[in-house]
């Protein structure tokens, strides 16, 4: 491959992001009214029929998302609904592209010292992101999720504040993640892939600002719980049906499986000195475990064979990317049969899990080399 200059790689890249959203655009916002309903209900004041507010997540428990979406999402309602989404849709590209970024930069900071290429830095960054950007569209346009866009763009920081060392900015980021997500809670296990001795600083800066954001919630309405058992119904496609598992609507116990599970992976893969490779094995557990298939799912899965194949691993070839554009969301146009897109998506999770913590690595001593650096200057 041709030596590119990074000019050239973020005009590419734009260019990519521009036509997929030109594509998706006019038929986009498909869950877009959640947030901007929640954008209007969060800001509900007196003159409101007291549902909004605190007393969102009480009254509202088909809101799944975090407090930090819905403040966010309120930004645009003083434009027309139309307008508004828009712009929105227009925002949440542009953070893929920032994120794809925050990837190439923390490889290249990682790696400083070791020798590495960054000319195939670079190329490996530009072709697993041709494969990221059209998944970035399908959550951030088609579908508007502005809390699974804002929980994956904070995730990235995370790991951007994790190769540098710095306890602070890992624990906020992470923290912001759930805030928007509560599901991010699977990518937490990032604060151990930090040197032990900052564990204990950036989990309490995490706990601090998870208070802060939804502890007013429960205690000015405890009722606030009742949205964490909120179900849906348990798709014929759903990897969760190949597992046996053949209720109606959510189980009780699946959502904190998928926590304890995505966690639980996460830590071993930190163990194995594998922690990029976190946010995978934690959307995984999401995906392996969730009674639905939708499709935007597929780009937290996405965000995470990113990091995986710039930051996990230094062959060219960013296969791991491709193969989850192509199995998770590329099988739902050519493969008809319900029950055989779910054991596609089992396979995948079940393959991709093993291959990361398990496959020989050529160099095992780059994280020794990197806790060797000097933090850098108000890390």
């Amino acid at each position: 491959m041709p030596a590119i200059s990074q000019r050239m790689h973020l005009i590419l890249l734009s260019a990519w992001t521009a036509l997929w959203f030109a594509v998706v655009e006019p038929n986009g916002g498909f869950s877009w009214h959640y947030l901007r309903a929640g954008g209007e209900l969060i800001f509900q004041g007196p003159s409101g029929d007291g549902t909004g507010g605190l007393n969102l997540y009480a009254h509202h428990p088909e809101l799944q998302m975090g407090p930090v979406s819905f403040l966010t999402a309120g930004l645009f309602n003083p434009f027309p609904e139309r307008t508004g989404q828009f712009l929105a849709a227009l925002l949440m590209s542009v953070l893929g592209l920032v994120i794809v970024v925050i990837a190439g930069r923390s490889a290249a900071w990682y790696f400083l010292g070791t020798g590495t290429n960054h000319q195939r830095l670079r190329q490996r960054v530009l072709i697993a992101g041709l494969a990221f950007i059209p998944m970035w569209i399908e959550v951030s346009v088609r579908f508007g999720h502005l809390d699974d866009v804002l929980a994956l763009f904070f995730t990235a920081l995370a790991v951007r504040s994790v190769t540098r060392d710095s306890p602070v900015g890992t624990g906020i980021w992470l923290a912001l993640a759930m805030d928007s997500k509560p599901t991010a809670v699977t990518f937490a296990a990032l604060l151990f892939a930090l040197p032990r001795h900052q564990w204990l600083r950036a989990g309490l800066w995490c706990a601090a600002v998870l208070a802060i954001a939804w502890a007013p919630f429960f205690l000015s309405n405890p009722h606030s719980m009742s949205a964490a058992g909120f179900a849906i119904p348990n798709q014929p496609a759903s990897a969760l049906r190949w597992l046996g598992v053949a209720d109606a609507e959510t189980p009780g116990w699946d959502r904190p499986a998928q926590a304890a599970l995505g966690l639980l992976l996460g830590a071993i893969a930190v163990w194995r000195g594998r922690w990029a490779a976190v946010v995978l094995l934690g959307a995984n557990a999401r995906i392996v475990l969730d009674p639905s298939v939708y499709t935007y799912y597929t780009a937290s899965v996405l965000l995470g064979t990113l990091l995986w194949d710039v930051i996990g691993q230094r062959r060219l070839a960013p296969w791991w990317s491709w193969l989850a554009l192509l199995t998770l969301y590329g099988s739902v146009f050519v493969v008809p049969d319900d029950a055989a897109r779910g054991l596609i998506r089992l396979a995948f999770v079940l393959v991709s899990t093993v291959y990361v913590l398990l496959w020989p690595q050529r160099d095992r001593t780059r994280d020794r080399r990197r806790r060797q650096r000097p933090a850098p200057v108000g890390a």
